[in-house]
């Protein structure tokens, strides 16, 4: 009985497959992306643990590679960086996101609100190094930002890229403008999914705007904004790479030198591979464990969790 269910299942699976194979041909490219950039390099995270030599058999070395790290006095500022850049990225301007989406939902020209989304989203198909391009010229002290300073009073200017005060924020509002439109998304779909009869409702009641927004909007975007918030915690360690790099010069590397870019450092350009596998696995464990913690926190505190 169990083996013709099992057939049944399978010729179902098959006849499922064949029906809908131009579907899956196009997410074939996203899939084998993640096989071999995600999946494969899991395998060799052993690296952390061997000293890695290509002309002679891997030798094991236990926990050396991570006494080494934390041993390592650059390793503490590094960490902080991080901590530091992450919790202004995906802290500090996450709220920005739903907040964007309903601002967009409250303009009533559809015209207007097309140009305000594509306005938005562009920034995010741009590369960090036309970015950074960008940003660089409008921050030096002869660029746009510091000239309007200046005729607004201010005596000297800033050189936003080279002041190491300055530079996180620089970060943080860099990474808000390529990302606002693009990430509320999401929000901006939630909102539209609302019965549009919840508004007439509210609108017979005599519900002001503000009362709408508190009593129907904002609970639609309560389940997207707990799930968008736990799995952005899995990359928290993840500072963001392409713009620290793109954005470091030697006047300010010591203030905002991340994990990826020390391990760009000591993996790429040095040839420590092993020691740079053991960075990149204390960073996993980091992300995993963040994500667990966040979702069953959510699940006791709000019964809703990425699962």
């Amino acid at each position: 009985m169990n083996k013709i269910n099992r057939k049944e299942k399978n010729k179902i699976l098959f006849h499922k497959l064949k029906s809908e194979k131009v579907l899956y041909l196009m997410i074939l490219p996203t899939i084998l992306y993640f096989i071999f950039f995600r999946v494969f390099p899991i395998f060799n995270m052993r690296l952390a643990f061997f000293k890695y030599s290509s002309r002679s058999p891997w030798t094991f070395v236990g926990l050396k590679y991570f006494k080494m790290i934390f041993a390592s006095p650059d390793f503490i500022q590094i960490l902080k960086n991080t901590l530091v850049i992450s919790f202004m990225k995906y802290i500090l301007l996450f709220p920005a996101f739903p907040m964007f989406a309903i601002l967009l939902n409250e303009i009533r020209c559809r015209n207007t609100r097309k140009i305000v989304q594509v306005i938005s989203y562009l920034p995010h198909f741009l590369s960090w190094i036309v970015i950074a391009g960008i940003w660089i010229s409008m921050l030096s002290v002869n660029g746009g930002v510091n000239e309007i300073l200046v005729k607004l009073g201010m005596e000297k200017s800033i050189d936003f890229m080279t002041n190491k005060a300055w530079i996180k924020w620089v970060l943080y509002f860099c990474e808000g403008w390529r990302s606002l439109g693009w990430d509320s998304i999401i929000y901006f779909t939630a909102i539209i999914a609302i019965n549009p009869s919840l508004y007439e409702a509210a609108e017979i009641d005599g519900a002001s705007r503000w009362q709408i927004i508190k009593n129907i909007i904002y609970p639609a975007l309560i389940i997207p904004m707990v799930t968008m918030f736990i799995l952005n915690l899995g990359f928290f360690l993840n500072a963001g790479f392409d713009q620290v790099l793109n954005f470091s010069n030697d006047a300010v590397l010591s203030s905002i030198d991340i994990l990826d870019t020390y391990i760009y450092r000591i993996g790429i350009q040095s040839g420590q591979y092993s020691l740079a596998t053991a960075v990149s696995l204390i960073k996993g464990v980091v992300g995993v464990f963040l994500v667990l913690f966040t979702h069953f926190t959510s699940k006791k505190l709000t019964g809703k969790g990425v699962w």
